[in-house]
């Protein structure tokens, strides 16, 4: 008696059947490799105390969160907080629930106040621009599992704010992955990675500050001490007193910026400007001496005279492209 052979549509149809399993399978495993995004937001709302000796500023802002998947990413962490007592989790309509939105995503906005460090840095003052960044972390879920990202127009800034010298020039949300190097003391529980999400903020101190404020009576300075090369070389007197003068006062002016910084231990842009003007002003005084001797001596002083005319226009624009020069590459 023959063999019964296996029916050949029997066979067909459990070849799609292990096909379709398989698919099933990959895209469930594709599925679940795949990091749960979180589209995040920011919408600053005030902006203060910008502390430089403390290293520290205070934001009042609204942070919203947008999401699909099983895990709430709202149990966020502030890694540059300094005050956690002065913020309000509370959410914006004083429900804890996930708002549902249309497009299938779950929802919640919070209202945030709090303090936060930044490390400022003054090598450019008084041009000097700051990024202020505020990041936040999920510390239960690692980077392979949850995933920040910037929400479309998700940086933004009320346009009310006003600064008082401080120009605004905007802000931008950052998603990185921040890698500890450090599994804290528990590798079973402890991940190294964590998706970091940075709201930054970018402030810059107005132009006009430094050419009416900073500059400005600096140069006035130097055009008196320079001047003081115009005077005929017999008024010794009089020819001295203006370099000396513009010496104690731009001395005075460093120090009147110089109290209100920080400790930096380095040059910072402005200190570099007045120590060109020191210079200079010195080899003023240090011409008027010579000039004094040379007229002392009865000597002839009109190849001197002419000599200082052309030093003290070499001498203001020495100046002027030395400030130039230090403001590029500072």
């Amino acid at each position: 008696m023959p063999k019964q052979g296996h029916s050949p549509g029997k066979s067909s149809n459990m070849r799609h059947l292990i096909f379709l399993l398989s698919i099933a399978l990959f895209l469930t495993f594709q599925a679940r490799a795949q990091p749960q995004q979180v589209k995040t937001g920011v919408y600053l709302m005030n902006l203060y105390d910008l502390n430089m000796d403390e290293h520290s500023f205070y934001a009042d802002f609204y942070i919203w969160f947008k999401w699909k998947g099983r895990i709430d990413p709202t149990n966020i962490e502030f890694v540059n907080a300094i005050e956690k007592w002065s913020m309000d989790k509370a959410t914006f309509d004083g429900d804890s629930t996930p708002v549902s939105l249309k497009t299938g995503e779950k929802y919640k906005i919070f209202r945030i106040e709090g303090r936060f460090f930044h490390s400022f840095s003054l090598n450019r003052f008084p041009l000097d621009q700051h990024q202020l960044d505020i990041q936040i972390e999920n510390p239960e879920f690692p980077a392979d599992s949850l995933q920040y990202v910037a929400d479309t127009l998700g940086a933004q800034i009320r346009n009310t704010l006003n600064m008082v010298g401080w120009d605004t020039k905007g802000s931008e949300i950052v998603s990185k992955v921040h890698d500890y190097g450090s599994n804290f003391g528990n590798p079973e529980e402890n991940a190294q990675r964590y998706s970091n999400l940075s709201y930054q903020i970018n402030l810059a101190r107005p132009l006009s500050y430094f050419l009416l404020k900073m500059l400005l009576p600096l140069f006035i300075v130097m055009l008196v001490s320079i001047g003081g090369l115009l005077l005929h070389p017999t008024h010794i007197d009089s020819r001295s007193s203006l370099p000396i003068g513009g010496l104690l006062t731009a001395v005075f002016l460093q120090q009147s910026y110089s109290g209100a910084l920080p400790d930096t231990g380095y040059m910072v842009l402005m200190d570099k400007i007045y120590l060109l003007a020191y210079i200079l002003i010195s080899v003023v005084l240090l011409q008027i001496i010579r000039a004094g001797n040379i007229t002392a001596k009865d000597k002839p002083v009109k190849a001197v005279i002419r000599m200082e005319k052309r030093l003290a226009q070499a001498l203001l624009a020495i100046f002027v492209i030395g400030v130039l020069i230090l403001c590029a590459t500072s």
